[in-house]
């Protein structure tokens, strides 16, 4: 196997330890401070800024003459924590941004190759997915048994773009047009596109792939550079 291969693989583990302590760090589906864009203040979407507090959510107005917030009070609306009546005040928030994520595709469909029936494969793979992502944020209060009404901040997102990334793929004669008289578990290179979509902290989507395999039997796979259809989970590094 090639220096660059081996790389690839040693270098997996790591991503995934550096992801999981950014992912707790700053988790996309949380409404964070920040610009977004919202129709608070106006029919339009416009651009307003979001500050957390500890029981309270403050969003200001952007004024775009002066470029900057407006922190009037008369251009502030409120969210606390709890509220005593009922208020028709549920509002949006959207946020667009580039979204970088450590992809798996546990499930891959693999169409009829050279007379081979069609296979669900369920090699172990990880890769790094590349999008544009859109993000919507919903604040709502919701009534609690003693009748005041509590806060509730719900999340959806989009996202659409290119992973690349390793895997494994069973090789064996039957794979290999009996070229390959034995079995072993091949290294592929993965890439391709995805999109996904997110409901609060919860990723799911779809993938379409082409698979390279990374040793000297990759002429005689039957599956070399060949889509295949996968279900797709994503944890946000970004």
């Amino acid at each position: 196997m090639k220096l660059y291969q081996q790389l690839i693989i040693f270098s997996l583990p790591v991503m995934l330890f550096y992801s999981c302590g950014v992912v707790r760090n700053s988790p996309k589906y949380q409404l964070a401070n920040g610009y977004y864009k919202s129709k608070t203040f106006s029919s339009k979407n416009e651009k307003v800024y979001v500050d957390n507090e500890i029981d309270t959510i403050y969003v200001y107005n952007y004024n775009k003459a002066v470029k900057a917030v407006d922190t009037s009070l008369a251009k502030r609306i409120v969210f606390p924590k709890k509220i005593a009546n009922s208020i028709n005040n549920s509002k949006s928030f959207r946020q667009a941004s580039f979204d970088v994520d450590f992809v798996t595709m546990p499930f891959k469909y693999r169409p009829t190759q050279r007379g081979f029936p069609q296979q669900f494969n369920t090699q172990l793979n990880g890769a790094v997915y590349l999008g544009f992502r859109n993000d919507v944020y919903q604040i709502k209060y919701k009534q609690n048994p003693l009748k005041k009404y509590d806060r509730q901040t719900t999340h959806y997102g989009f996202s659409f773009g290119l992973f690349t990334g390793i895997g494994g793929s069973a090789i064996n004669p039957w794979v290999t047009n009996n070229v390959v008289g034995y079995e072993y578990d091949g290294v592929v290179w993965a890439k391709g596109v995805g999109a996904f979509i997110g409901i609060n902290n919860f990723n799911i989507g779809l993938a379409l792939g082409f698979d390279d395999l990374l040793d000297e039997n990759k002429d005689f796979w039957i599956y070399q550079q060949k889509p295949w259809l996968g279900l797709a989970f994503g944890l946000n590094l970004n």
